[in-house]
């Protein structure tokens, strides 16, 4: 299921609040403001925040005010092993008219329905959203208007790329694809790097090529029209130096089995952040 944004953030109307302004809710704050929306509309809820966020003060963004009143859109972006804590503070901002989007993995849309209230909608964004080139999946309730389903889409598109679905049930393999995919790039440009200086390499050097090749190789694959195998296939000489490290790699017990089993492990885990 795929959405139509009719907002942007300047069309926005009303009160946002963001509760928890870490990392991902901090890149999704400046994602907001560096696109335009107005910062005495936005409310920022958190109990430690940093010296960049207490700075957005000047710009007009309200920290922790002591007073609270029906927000339009309330943004939760606390850690989910925190949520049920929190819940009956964030509930003073929410009306049944209040759009609900949460960013935290594991939280059902059933939970947030009974904590928070409000038309809530679900998403799962991940870590390149601080540099505007995330991917967000999101699921709305079924109450959740096309207004607020758009506002969220404006609110979520501020970070990357938003795709929808309309079953909530996909959101545990979303986290584990997406969400936590970012780190299994990482590891590998570690990994990389490690078995350059086993291969006798400078440490120095094994880092900065194992470095750029994956986020080189990132952004081709990226930019291209062409599928990661396809890719992949280009890159492949018969009987050269790739098809021999691929034999390895896509042997019965190479890098295949082990992502499967990864994946799996990273959804489990999602389904049980949920009870």
């Amino acid at each position: 299921m795929t959405a139509v944004n009719n907002n942007t953030l300047q069309t926005i109307s009303g009160t946002i609040v963001l509760a928890g302004a870490g990392k991902m809710g901090g890149a999704m704050l400046t994602g907001w403001l560096s696109q335009g929306l107005d910062p005495s509309r936005v409310v920022v809820i958190d109990p430690a925040p940093s010296d960049e966020i207490r700075a957005l003060g000047a710009k007009g963004v309200r920290l922790n005010p002591t007073d609270a009143a029906d927000a339009d859109t309330l943004v939760v972006a606390v850690k989910p092993q925190m949520f049920r804590d929190v819940a009956p503070a964030l509930k003073r901002w929410v009306s049944p008219a209040t759009l609900v989007v949460s960013i935290m993995a594991g939280t059902t849309i059933g939970a947030l329905q009974e904590l928070c209230g409000g038309a809530v909608v679900r998403a799962m964004p991940n870590t390149p959203a601080a540099i505007g080139r995330g991917i967000t999946v999101a699921v709305p309730a079924s109450d959740v208007s096309a207004t607020q389903r758009a506002t969220a889409d404006a609110l979520l598109r501020a970070t990357g790329a938003v795709e929808w679905v309309g079953e909530e049930s996909l959101m545990d393999a979303v986290t584990a694809v997406s969400g936590s995919g970012p780190a299994y790039l990482f590891l590998l440009a570690e990994e990389l790097a490690r078995a350059g200086v086993a291969a006798g390499l400078p440490e120095a050097l094994a880092t900065k090529l194992a470095r750029d090749t994956v986020s080189g190789a990132g952004e081709l694959l990226h930019r291209s029209d062409l599928s990661a195998a396809t890719l992949r296939q280009n890159v492949t000489s018969p009987g050269g130096t790739t098809a021999a490290a691929l034999s390895v790699l896509m042997g019965a017990d190479g890098f295949a089995p082990l992502l499967e089993r990864a994946v799996a492990a990273a959804t489990a885990r999602s389904k049980e952040l949920a009870k």
